[in-house]
């Protein structure tokens, strides 16, 4: 009996916790009707410039730097294949540098793209 009063006793007062720690939300809308739909197209648009300007200047360029240090990785080794067996592969440099090329450039056209 004693445990059951334990359990009943955490059930309410995790009960009445969660009563007072909840508060109600309402969306504000220009309109104060509550339309989230507008709420959240202005948030949108106030944090989308925001959101372009870190990928533009962190995002973009980590992607650029990883990509160069394994072109020219691959670079490296496929000299070194060619040195000991006699073949070039440019299979997987040129595939590296067009993804360089790619990245490098993305910043220019990609948020007319998406529209931002």
């Amino acid at each position: 009996m004693k445990n059951k009063k334990k359990w009943a006793g955490a059930v309410a007062s995790a009960f009445c916790l969660a009563l007072l720690m909840g508060t109600t939300v309402l969306a504000s809308g220009s309109s104060g009707t509550g339309d989230v739909a507008s709420a959240v197209e202005g948030t949108w648009k106030d944090a989308s410039a925001q959101i372009k300007t870190v990928v533009n200047n962190v995002v973009f360029p980590c992607i650029d730097l990883i990509l160069a240090v394994f072109f020219f990785g691959k670079l490296g080794m496929a000299y070194f294949d060619y040195r000991k067996h006699g073949q070039f592969e440019w299979a997987g440099p040129a595939i590296l540098f067009a993804c360089l090329v790619f990245s490098l450039t993305a910043p220019a056209y990609i948020w007319t793209i998406l529209g931002i």
